[in-house]
């Protein structure tokens, strides 16, 4: 599944790796969406995930480390982690055992969710947020679903954290929770299936080391950055991204 990869592709990953790790720095995520999302235009989806698996954990792990009161996060939102690490497991093992190519276009439609749910604060879900376990349960389990087969699962944790009325700390805080979760179930499917490999990890661990520097460098200078005129510019190359795996999938279904 996973051959050895040119010298060009290899520098396409590390600048896509240095692109969403800073991304990742500057506005507290955005990492497995963006690489996930910019390697599947020109890659099989199964191959993109593998290729930012290691990023991803270590982008994660990174952000827990700085983010500072993370136990209180993890002791109030610890069933939100772990429903999303159940239904990262199935996730992930659908996409082992069966074809990736619909599952693109579940990434094209994941990014035009955020893009819609990310400009919307209203409380659109106001009475399923009153019983908050079953709550939890839900949008748990369906970014669960949603990391471990298309890598992303911002989407739907944006729409809670909206509903739910988060702070922007503990959003974040939750989010690299949730991140890890799912990261730690795709590791296990996917290593005790034999799809992740020695020769993965070992292409992969340096492209983590460029990541976590250039997300160190996103939060050295958050603050000297232009943050509106930032994420505008993010939420464009999210829909460009978006238009062309949508399109990439219909001409491989339909043969447009």
């Amino acid at each position: 599944m996973f051959e050895v990869i040119s010298l060009n592709e290899y520098a396409v990953f590390v600048l896509i790796a240095i692109f969403a790790g800073f991304v990742h720095g500057s506005i507290g995520l955005g990492f497995p969406l963006l690489s996930t999302a910019m390697l599947s235009t020109f890659i099989d989806l199964r191959i993109a995930i593998l290729i930012t698996l290691i990023p991803t954990v270590a982008v994660n792990l990174f952000s827990i480390a700085k983010g500072g009161n993370w136990r209180e996060s993890l002791g109030q939102f610890w069933p939100l982690a772990a429903w999303c690490l159940i239904g990262s497991v199935i996730g992930a093992w659908v996409i082992v055992y069966t074809d990736p190519t619909p599952y693109k276009l579940l990434l094209a439609l994941l990014i035009f969710l955020y893009l819609v749910a990310d400009r919307s604060s209203r409380r659109l879900l106001s009475k399923a947020l009153r019983f908050p376990r079953l709550s939890q349960f839900g949008f748990g389990m369906t970014a669960g679903f949603s990391a471990g087969s298309t890598n992303t699962m911002v989407p739907i944790l944006v729409i809670y954290s909206l509903e739910s009325g988060w702070a922007k700390t503990v959003m974040v805080q939750v989010f690299n929770m949730c991140f890890f979760s799912g990261k730690a179930a795709q590791l296990a499917v996917f290593g005790t299936s034999g799809t992740f490999t020695l020769q993965i990890f070992l292409t992969t661990l340096p492209i983590a080391g460029i990541a976590a520097g250039s997300l160190y460098l996103g939060q050295l200078l958050q603050d000297r950055i232009d943050i509106h005129l930032f994420r505008r510019i993010i939420k464009l190359v999210l829909l460009i991204l978006g238009i062309i795996l949508t399109s990439q999938v219909l001409f491989s279904l339909f043969g447009m």
